[in-house]
């Protein structure tokens, strides 16, 4: 029997998964290589010693509310409990980072991906509103999960272990939730998923626009319906088939995977839709895997498929894995089925399983705020002020939105919230003045420009100004028009200024 023969009779049945694990484990090698590079360049001005939430007050409240550190670390289970600095901090992400590229390199095994799962479950649970998002709690359940999918020590792309059968149907359920939690989310939440006029307004009103979003929001309403009602099916209909048979499977990878593709070209979404895609990998089996990968790949799976042997101890594990998460699914499934569904939601404290949603309300109106700074002594009507640019929002209305997914600047996203809302509601923007107010460095960094390179502003203002896509072909991105201040003009010498942010621990 040639080649051909073999792999045709290796991958017969269309239960083998080889190709499968090791494209879903370089997905996930990939995608943690982007949070931990992420967490490395903003961790440290975000919530290090002297960041804008420092994470040593909030672990001092957490202690302080429960009494012993010991009732800390069961509640808010994180290695950080055992010593936090800044330059540890940053050690840890850029360790973490290597690790992660191990992992796309094509070397896994069990352990390597507990010690990854446990460093990034570490940082979500001490990033506070920087890390509040439904990806954080996704990429737990996903890196559990893919512990579980190779062995304990043998770390080859094509180990001699064959992947679990269940662990691979636990994925299939996790890309369920995942879609079907979206969907439930959007039918129950504003009216304009239900009348299809939601796309109307979707991609000028979304955290971060990229370059194709001015196109697709200037398409006609008729696309945007359309867009809308196939957004439905995919998210309502298609995973149901995921648990059908190969070709329903395969079918509904293909919907699933090309879906968050489009998502990942309309817009910013940090690195949600690719992690997003690896639950649907699951989809295919090698019968299908077998087609688009390299030859040379496809060999070493069917070597490795030929000499695997069944392991009882891994279908053993991969049993008791399956019992818990059925356990730990039935707060998600009451959640799915409750008409008060709350979405990207843990029921515990690890993130095992979690119950997951988005954009269940569109905004109509984009509206942003212009930090901006000046050093004259004294503002007057004629005082010129200079706008700090972040790196990704929208600011100047000439500049294009960028590509920046899957990289997430977290500062961005923050300031998009902080828009439909007031400084009460996000104070950390007071210290954020005060970071700008001094030149801190490690505030800059999150920014695109600093217009006071030699010396520190006196003064620091932010207007809220209402944003609007330009119509395609004039030259400037965006227009805008200013609603009315947001915050007043601060200086170093407000005594009231000082005396909240010395009320909140952050005078420094």
């Amino acid at each position: 029997m040639n080649d051909e023969g073999i792999l045709q009779k290796v991958f017969a049945l269309g239960n083998s998964y080889w190709l499968t694990r090791f494209v879903i484990l370089r997905l996930l090698g990939f995608v943690y290589a982007v949070a931990f590079l992420v967490a490395a360049q903003q961790l440290v001005p975000l919530i290090g010693e002297r960041g804008l939430t420092p994470a040593t007050h909030f672990l001092n409240a957490i202690q302080t509310q429960l009494g012993l550190r010991m009732d800390g670390v069961m509640q808010v289970p994180t290695l950080f409990w055992f010593g936090i600095s800044d330059s540890g901090l940053s050690i840890f992400a850029w360790v973490g980072f290597g690790l992660s590229l191990v992992v796309l390199g094509g070397y896994a095994n069990a352990i390597l991906l507990a010690v990854l799962w446990a460093m990034y479950m570490s940082i979500v649970h001490i990033g506070q509103i920087w890390y509040g998002y439904g990806w954080e709690i996704q990429l737990l359940e996903t890196g559990f999960l893919s512990i579980f999918l190779c062995p304990l020590l043998d770390g080859r792309p094509f180990p001699k272990c064959r992947p679990p059968i269940l662990v691979i149907w636990l994925f299939r359920w996790l890309g369920f939730r995942i879609m079907v939690g979206a969907g439930l989310i959007k039918l129950r939440g504003d009216p304009c998923w239900r009348d299809l006029t939601c796309l109307y307004y979707h991609y000028e009103t979304q955290p971060i626009p990229s370059p194709i979003s001015r196109y697709l929001h200037f398409a006609p309403h008729w696309f945007h319906k359309s867009e809308t009602a196939w957004n439905h099916f995919i998210e309502l209909v298609a995973p149901w088939f995921s648990f059908g048979p190969r070709r329903a499977r395969h079918v509904a990878g293909v919907l699933l995977v090309t879906f968050q593709i489009f998502l990942i070209i309309s817009g910013n979404l940090s690195f949600l839709n690719y992690l997003t895609i690896i639950p649907f990998l699951a989809c295919f089996d090698d019968t299908f895997l077998r087609r688009l990968l390299p030859g040379s790949l496809v060999k070493r799976a069917e070597q490795a498929a030929q000499e695997s042997q069944p392991s009882r101890i891994n279908n053993t594990i991969a049993i008791a894995l399956s019992i818990l998460v059925a356990y730990l699914s039935i707060a998600p499934v009451l959640n799915l089925v409750s008409g008060r569904q709350i979405m990207n939601t843990s029921f515990n404290r690890f993130d095992l399983v979690n119950t997951y949603g988005a954009f269940g309300a569109v905004g109509r109106e984009r509206d942003e705020i212009i930090f901006e700074g000046t050093d004259d002594t004294i503002v007057t009507g004629d005082t010129r002020w200079k706008e700090y640019e972040f790196k990704a929002k929208p600011g100047d209305p000439n500049r294009r939105p960028p590509f920046v997914a899957p990289y997430q600047p977290r500062i961005d996203w923050q300031i998009w919230f902080a828009a439909m809302a007031s400084p009460a509601e996000y104070p950390w923007t007071l210290h954020f003045v005060w970071k700008l107010l001094h030149n801190d460095r490690g505030t800059l960094s999150l920014l695109a420009n600093n217009p006071f390179p030699d010396t520190p502003p006196h003064y620091i203002r932010a207007r809220l100004y209402r944003y609007q896509f330009s119509p395609l072909g004039d030259k400037a991105w965006w227009k805008r028009e200013v609603i009315g201040e947001w915050l007043p003009a601060l200086s170093t010498d407000d005594a009231e200024f000082r005396r909240l942010l010395n009320a909140m621990d952050w005078l420094d």
